[in-house]
C-alpha cells in the first residue's frame, strides 16, 4: 500500500502525491494570506491608496508562493530550485526579454487586425479604474497582479506539473513521456479557468491550447524564463494595454485605451476577450513559430 504514495528507489512521494502537495500549498496559503492582507490594508487606507493596497497584497501573494515553491523543490521534490527553471543567468535573463516583448507584439498584432476591421472603438485614453487616482498610480496594480500570475501559474503548470509528470511517466519513454505531461499540464491550466466569467467547454478547450503555447518555451529550453515574460504580457497588453477581457475577465479596469467591441465573436471571442476568438489561436500560432 505505502508503494502507492512512496517511490523506494527515488525516496521520495510519488509524482501525482508530489503535485497535489505543492498544489495545495501553492493555492490555499497564498490565496487566504492575500484576502486576509488585503482586507485589513483596505480597513485602514485612504480610497486614494487602494491601488498600493493591491500592489502590496499581490506582492504578499507572490512572497508566499516562492515560500511554497522552496519548500517543494527541496523537501517534497527533493530536487535542486534551478530545476525548477529558475537559473538567473544571462541567458535566462535573454529569454525572459524575448517573452515579454512577444507576449506585447503578439498581442498588439490582435489588436490592429480588429481595429482596421472595424471590429473595435477606443472610446478613451489613460482610463483608470480609481476616479481620483491617476493613471500613472493606478496602472501599477494591473501590471503587478499579472506579473505574479504569470509567475505563479508557471511555477505550478510548467516547473512543478509538467516537470513532475515528465518523470513519473519517464518508464514510457523520455520523449512521448514530455509530450504527454506538456498536454495533461496544459489541461490542468485550462480547468484552473473553468470558473472565469463567461467561460464554458470552448473556452477551457482553448485556454489549454493557450497551456500548450505558453509551456513551449520551458519544454525547448528547460527554463521558465521565456513562459513567464510571454504569459505576463500577452495578459498584461490584452487587458490594460488594449483594454480587452482577459479570460473572460475585466481585471482592474485601468488601460491604456477603453475600446467597444463588435464583429463576429468567432473572431474576436466576444465577451470571454481574444482568448476565445480565432485571432488570438492564430496569434499563439505565430508565436510558437517565433519561439
Amino acid at each position: 500500500m505505502a508503494e502507492l504514495f512512496w517511490n523506494s528507489d527515488e525516496q521520495r512521494l510519488r509524482a501525482g502525491i508530489r503535485m497535489l502537495v505543492y498544489f495545495a500549498m501553492w493555492g490555499f496559503g497564498p490565496l487566504a494570506l492575500h484576502s486576509i492582507f488585503g482586507d485589513w490594508m483596505r480597513d485602514v487606507t485612504p480610497v486614494a491608496w487602494e491601488w498600493l493596497v493591491d500592489v502590496v497584497a499581490d506582492l504578499v501573494r507572490l512572497a508566499t508562493v516562492l515560500v511554497a515553491t522552496v519548500i517543494a523543490a527541496r523537501w517534497i521534490d527533493r530536487r535542486p530550485l534551478r530545476n525548477y527553471g529558475l537559473r538567473l543567468d544571462r541567458a535566462w535573463l535573454t529569454d525572459l526579454l524575448f517573452g515579454v516583448l512577444l507576449g506585447a507584439l503578439l498581442m498588439g498584432g490582435v489588436f490592429l487586425v480588429q481595429w482596421l476591421a472595424g471590429w473595435v472603438t477606443v472610446t478613451a485614453w489613460w482610463a483608470s479604474e480609481w476616479a481620483n487616482v491617476p493613471f500613472g498610480f493606478a496602472i501599477w496594480a494591473p501590471l503587478t497582479w499579472f506579473a505574479v500570475i504569470a509567475i505563479a501559474e508557471e511555477l505550478l503548470c510548467r516547473s512543478n506539473q509538467l516537470l513532475n509528470l515528465a518523470e513519473g511517466w519517464n518508464p514510457v519513454g523520455r520523449l512521448l513521456a514530455v509530450v504527454l505531461a506538456w498536454l495533461v499540464s496544459s489541461a490542468i491550466f485550462g480547468l484552473l479557468h473553468v470558473y472565469n466569467p463567461h467561460s464554458n467547454w470552448y473556452t477551457t478547450l482553448c485556454l489549454a491550447g493557450y497551456g500548450v503555447f505558453f509551456g513551449l518555451g520551458y519544454v525547448l529550453t528547460g527554463q521558465i524564463a521565456l513562459s513567464i515574460g510571454l504569459h505576463f504580457t500577452w495578459n498584461f497588453a490584452q487587458g490594460n494595454v488594449f483594454g480587452f477581457p482577459v479570460s473572460g475577465r475585466i481585471t482592474h479596469a485601468t488601460s491604456v485605451m477603453a475600446v467597444e467591441q463588435s464583429g463576429p465573436a468567432l473572431w474576436t471571442g466576444g465577451a470571454f476577450g481574444p482568448e476565445a476568438g480565432l485571432l488570438g489561436l492564430l496569434a499563439a500560432l505565430v508565436g510558437a513559430g517565433a519561439i
